[in-house]
């Protein structure tokens, strides 16, 4: 049974995607590129109808997709792109229902963040008397990255007025504009007094914390690059500022065990976001039981 009927409805959908909703070109790629792959799939059963799919079709559909390897994400673009067709068929009345409203796609596994341990942090950290004002400032911002947990942006932003040195507190506006107050470590203050006696001139009057050679504001991307610069010189790897974040939360709760604390010093609304940070804990047990125990441990062969 033919395609054609599915492919017309589909070059319409997309018409009024470049039209009225003037997608980029991009986009309509992308919508074009999944959409397609149901019709082949559709075609394949002789379907030619919109109507005639229902959501046991779509869940069909789905499982095949995830089982040639298409991750949730790809998986939940994908069913997005149906909704939207759906929507718009709905909408012309060339269709009766929306078969996809209530379906959702597996799950991927969750992404676990990269984190350094706690002897490589040392190391990266641990670097003796600096002379150079650039590597001066570059490990004052390494430091209060690991000390504080800030995310990038909350580095890059951060003013004086904001930033105690004596009382050894910080003061970031995080995502959604909310405000949290942070205890900054004695090692990350030290490092942040010899900076301060070698930070050049600032003309900005909200004084940036961390500025170029001209007295400018750092951008992030300035921030990214320096970070991953020192990672090399140091330790023989790339760096990048969350991975400093996602280390200080994972060996705060290493040490403390206290998640809601780890919670709040990150400023996760939620708590399952920070709760990726025991399986990180969870999978360095698994190595030391595996590599100690004497009922895990392989015998050796031979």
């Amino acid at each position: 049974m033919s395609s054609a009927p599915l492919l017309t409805e589909l070059e319409a959908f997309l018409g009024h995607l470049r039209s009225e909703r003037q997608l980029s070109p991009r986009t309509l790629e992308a919508y074009r590129r999944d959409l397609d792959s149901l019709c082949r799939f559709l075609a394949k059963r002789q379907v030619s109808d919109w109507n005639a799919v229902d959501s046991a079709l779509l869940r069909l559909y789905i499982a095949s997709r995830h089982q040639a390897g298409l991750s949730g994400r790809s998986l939940q673009r994908e069913l997005s792109a149906v909704r939207s067709l759906y929507r718009y068929l709905l909408r012309e009345r060339r269709c009766r229902h929306n078969p996809a409203l209530d379906l959702r796609p597996p799950k991927s596994p969750r992404k676990l963040p990269r984190t350094l341990d706690a002897d490589l942090a040392a190391q990266l950290l641990d670097t003796g008397e600096e002379e150079d004002w650039l590597t001066i400032r570059d490990h004052a911002m390494l430091e209060l990255f690991y000390s504080s947990g800030l995310r990038l942006s909350e580095l890059a932003s951060l003013d004086m007025g904001r930033l105690d040195i004596d009382t050894g507190e910080v003061r970031v506006i995080g995502k959604g504009n909310k405000t949290r107050v942070l205890p900054v470590g004695r090692m990350a203050r030290q490092a942040l007094r010899s900076w301060f006696k070698v930070r050049p001139v600032v003309a900005d009057t909200n004084q940036p914390v961390f500025v170029g050679m001209q007295g400018r504001r750092l951008t992030p991307r300035a921030i990214q690059l320096r970070v991953r610069r020192y990672g090399v010189e140091h330790i023989g790897q790339h760096l990048y500022p969350h991975m400093l974040r996602h280390s200080f939360a994972s060996h705060l709760l290493e040490s403390s065990g206290d998640l809601r604390a780890v919670q709040e010093l990150l400023g996760h609304t939620d708590i399952s976001t920070t709760q990726v940070y025991t399986h990180l804990n969870f999978q360095h047990l698994a190595e030391v039981y595996d590599s100690a125990h004497p009922r895990a441990r392989r015998k050796s062969e031979g």
